[in-house]
């Protein structure tokens, strides 16, 4: 292993860590110099497996020979490892590391929504959400619950960003996603659209016609607003979940478990 010690936060050679933002991480105009940040040796492990990239891993000095040394031997030989006191890299990153360790990785390159979900049989299409914590959610949910694709359009968070990835747990690595300029793609592949949206037309969530669809793409709109009237007017189903105490809504990662767990195709027990 390649161990460096960094003693300057102006460090050119951490500055994936550093200085760069979420935006110059991403780097449209260079694709293939575009990276993400994962954090925690159980997302990193996660990353790792699906087939992730590594670039450097920036730890505390105790983790290189603790909670880091599986990632290590997994990321290969050749990787730098970046390493100083826990107040230097608190000072570098701008926040203390708590799970001590960081690993820059290669972007994996953008998917084609009709290849994903050609042979899925339950999707989820986010429509303009745009919180990180609630796109993390929404991936480790869909994980666990058996959504075989998640489709977004409207401007939805990168679910790539750090706070995302943090939050599902590496899950946004687990389930296949795409960019969708329109839904016409969910057409072409056989989906119907359920809409999730409070309307007096809505049926409930456990209706046995959405149960019975062979392919169901889930669709769930902003935070604030919910789903657009065209997206709605345009939806095969408009479904609700049944609530107590007057309740009119849940946040919309509470109510893509709920949907999820509702309809989505899972292996039985």
């Amino acid at each position: 292993m390649n161990i460096i010690e960094v003693e300057n936060i102006a460090d050119e050679r951490v500055k994936d860590y550093s200085r760069l933002t979420e935006a110059q991480l991403r780097s449209r105009l260079r694709p293939e110099a575009a990276r993400i940040i994962v954090e925690s040796p159980k997302v990193i492990r996660v990353a790792l497996e699906s087939g992730l990239t590594p670039l450097s891993l920036l730890c505390e000095r105790r983790h290189i020979d603790g909670d880091a040394r599986d990632v290590i031997a997994m990321a290969g030989d050749d990787i730098d490892i970046f390493t100083a006191e826990r107040d230097t890299l608190a000072s570098l990153t701008g926040y203390t590391l708590t799970r001590g360790v960081l690993s820059a990785m290669r972007r994996p390159a953008p998917r084609d929504a009709a290849e994903i979900i050609r042979d899925a049989r339950r999707v989820c299409v986010l429509d303009g959400v745009c919180d990180s914590t609630n796109i993390g959610a929404i991936f480790r949910s869909a994980a666990a619950l058996g959504i075989d694709a998640v489709l977004l359009a409207g401007g939805c968070c990168d679910p790539y960003c750090r706070r995302a990835i943090r939050v599902s747990m590496g899950s946004v690595f687990l389930v296949p996603w795409a960019e969708i300029e329109s839904f016409d793609v969910l057409k072409e592949c056989g989906f119907k659209t359920l809409a999730m949206a409070l309307r007096h037309d809505s049926i409930p969530l456990q209706s046995d016609t959405l149960r019975a669809e062979p392919k169901l793409a889930i669709v769930m709109g902003t935070e604030g607003d919910g789903l657009a009237d065209g997206v709605i007017v345009g939806a095969d189903y408009v479904a609700r979940i049944p609530m107590s105490h007057c309740v009119d809504s849940l946040n919309v990662a509470a109510a893509s478990a709920v949907a999820f767990w509702e309809l989505a195709c899972r292996p039985t027990q």
